[in-house]
C-alpha cells in the first residue's frame, strides 16, 4: 500500500474511524476518535479510505486524571519533637 495523504479519513475494522496524521512508505500514524493514535506498518495495514466522511473540524480533548485530595498540612517534624519534650 502506498502512503496516504495527511488528513485523509479512513476506517479500520478494529479501531473504527480515524484520520491520517503521518504517512510514508514504511509507517503510517492514524488518530482514531475512540482509541487515540496508532502506528501501523504501511504495507501491512488494512484500512478502507472513507472519502465521503467529513473532514475533522475540531480537535478532541482528553480528560485529565483526577488528582487525590491534598492531605492536611502537617506540623513539621522539628516542631513536633520540641513540643513533645516540653
Amino acid at each position: 500500500m502506498k502512503p496516504i495523504s495527511e488528513g485523509q479519513c479512513v476506517k479500520h475494522a478494529q479501531y473504527g474511524v480515524g484520520y491520517i496524521t503521518a504517512s510514508d512508505a514504511e509507517r503510517t500514524t492514524i488518530d482514531f476518535d475512540d482509541h487515540g493514535e496508532k502506528l501501523f506498518v504501511t504495507e501491512l495495514m488494512t484500512v478502507e479510505i472513507a472519502g465521503d466522511m467529513p473532514a475533522r473540524t475540531t480537535t478532541r480533548s482528553r480528560r485529565k486524571k483526577a488528582t487525590a485530595a491534598r492531605p492536611a498540612a502537617r506540623e513539621p517534624r522539628a516542631a513536633k519533637s520540641r513540643s513533645a519534650k516540653a
